[in-house]
């Protein structure tokens, strides 16, 4: 099979060296005998899950990435896990593990540090969100669509696993709002949910066509004790944790009665990380399964939250933006598909997560800077 203009090939082709220059693989029944050991069965059929090599994650210092490295280099060990991402890594972090300064717009990158690595699953995370990607609908194209494109190439060269995050974004006005059925009406009308659509899409269409073993997670609104907001539009559930804790005020950007689906990070991360294990004879669907542990309103969450820091209050100016990007998300998720095929179960419901996000916000913001 050719490869895209630009890109060098595995097995009978051409492959990138670390000093970027080409080497000729001879295609003789010999070497496709080597490379038919490393590779998939064919299209559509695809491996067992496995531990991988080493494990790559994008966009590693965003929300997601701060607290998805920790569990993978506990889970798995440090040495097999690499971090990357756009921006440089703090100095006081670069003693954690093996960091990358990665552009997943520039192909040839991914494939070096694929190949340097010897990667077997990539957790591909780096995107712009929500709110951001309204801001920048041409960017975020170019970043949600070209970044997954390039990863997915370079996985099917290495014969890596991904990992693609979908969102509640993949959704639109016209799907049901309540229980969001797992195949249902996916038509958004907002940029970052149409790249969401588009890379399902895309990770099924690798999957069916060149065997990539590509799986992913509709995500509800994700709260992080651990990293701030990064520019969605369910970033007012963390921004009223860390407003209660140090104001005792929130002004909250979206309307008291706006229910959307949450989760706890800790629950999020333990989805992705058992789905990428799970068996792939199970699963009925790859990109992307519904999940979620809670369906709140920042009025609920104000209640909650109010029960721990009796005199915090809360007051609404609303973004129509955000409101109207909310208002054409689920009010709550039908998740029982993740749950029937690999054993998805959330730990933390609103009561578990508030208590458990205040103890440990309160710590973090009582911590000395720096430390």
């Amino acid at each position: 099979m050719g490869s895209p203009s630009g890109w060098p090939t595995v097995g009978g082709r051409t492959h990138n060296t670390e000093a970027g220059e080409a080497v000729f693989f001879a295609d003789t029944p010999a070497s496709r005998e080597d490379m038919a050991a490393s590779r998939p069965r064919g299209a559509g059929q695809h491996r067992a899950a496995r531990i991988p090599h080493r494990i790559l994650v994008t966009g590693a210092l965003g929300q997601i990435g701060s607290e998805l490295v920790p569990a993978l280099r506990e889970h798995y060990g440090a040495e097999r896990v690499v971090a990357s991402d756009l921006r440089v890594l703090p100095l006081q972090r670069s003693s954690e593990g093996s960091y990358e300064h990665l552009d997943c717009t520039q192909p040839q990158q991914i494939l070096e540090v694929m190949r340097r690595h010897d990667i077997g699953t990539v957790y591909h995370l780096g995107a712009l969100l929500s709110a951001v990607a309204e801001e920048k609908p041409h960017a975020a194209w170019s970043i949600n669509m070209g970044g997954l494109y390039n990863v997915l190439e370079a996985a099917r060269q290495y014969r890596c696993q991904v990992f693609f995050p979908s969102s509640i974004g993949a959704f639109g006005p016209s799907t049901p709002r309540e229980h969001t059925p797992q195949v249902t009406i996916q038509r958004p009308t907002t940029m970052y949910g149409v790249t969401k659509v588009a890379g399902e899409l895309l990770c099924d269409y690798y999957a069916g066509r060149f065997g990539v073993d590509s799986r992913g997670l509709r995500l509800p609104g994700l709260i992080s004790h651990v990293a701030l907001p990064g520019g969605g539009t369910t970033d007012y559930a963390v921004e009223m944790f860390y407003q209660a804790l140090r104001y005792q005020h929130y002004t909250c950007f979206l309307g008291p009665d706006t229910r959307l689906d949450m989760m706890y990070m800790p629950d999020a991360i333990g989805a992705m990380i058992r789905l990428m294990e799970a068996d792939a004879a199970r699963l009925r669907f790859r990109n992307a399964y519904n999940v979620t542990a809670m369906s709140i309103t920042p009025a609920e969450l104000a209640a909650e939250i109010r029960k721990h820091v009796p005199r915090f209050a809360i007051e609404y100016d609303v973004d129509p933006v955000r409101q109207s990007i909310a208002a054409s998300w689920p009010r709550s998720l039908d998740d029982s598909a993740a749950r029937e095929d690999w054993d998805f179960a959330p730990r933390f419901d609103l009561a578990a997560m508030t208590a458990d996000m205040l103890a440990r916000l309160g710590e973090k913001l009582k911590a000395p800077k720096g430390g």
